[in-house]
């Protein structure tokens, strides 16, 4: 784990996320993302986001687009490159830390919108599942866990991935009481009673 954390560097974000040859998210792809979360979010919650937490946030790409969308929202990111949180983490609110480390890192602060994106395919089995309990603990509205299969068109570094069919997903994310309820996005506990059963994807 330590090998793959310590990849995470400057180049590392420089290739995957700002040379034009091979970069594989924008601000403009974090920017459409953002609005269908929120958007998602608002309707089920029937109110406007006010607070989100980041797993797995990188350089914390989210957040400005966010905080432009929805004022005054407050934001949370967590992630394990120390890069990122030492360029980024005074302005954009990032702390380091991983999906193992969330029972520490986190108190009773529950959340409006939690973001999982283009990393939950990285871990191991048992630090996903504890780490997904962990967060939907702490969930009051949706979450948006981007989660690929094998069988998917996928580009980008595919290099650690811990490779889980569409029946491990649905497995994982139901036994959590998760329900689908659009692109990547959840509704926990709290609000799943609120999906009706035609807006409920597959798990």
């Amino acid at each position: 784990m330590a090998q793959s954390i310590a990849r995470y560097d400057a180049q590392y974000f420089e290739k995957w996320y700002r040379d034009p040859k091979s970069r594989v998210s924008t601000t403009a792809s974090a920017e459409r993302k953002a609005r269908m979360a929120l958007a998602v979010a608002e309707y089920y919650l029937e109110a406007p986001v006010r607070s989100v937490l980041d797993v797995g946030c990188g350089e914390g790409q989210w957040a400005p687009v966010l905080q432009a969308l929805r004022p005054g929202l407050a934001y949370r990111g967590i992630d394990a490159s120390a890069y990122a949180v030492r360029k980024w983490g005074a302005k954009r609110n990032l702390v380091l830390g991983t999906f193992a480390d969330l029972p520490d890192l986190l108190d009773d602060t529950r959340y409006d919108l939690i973001i999982c994106s283009d990393m939950l395919y990285y871990l191991p089995q048992k630090e996903l599942v504890r780490g997904l309990q962990v967060l939907v603990e702490r969930l009051d509205g949706i979450a948006f866990l981007e989660a690929y299969t094998p069988d998917d068109a996928i580009e980008g570094d595919t290099a650690s991935w811990e490779p889980r069919g569409l029946v491990m997903w649905k497995k994982i994310f139901r036994a959590q009481g998760l329900v689908s309820c659009g692109p990547h996005c959840y509704a926990g506990p709290t609000l799943a009673p609120m999906v009706m059963q035609l807006e409920r994807g597959a798990v």
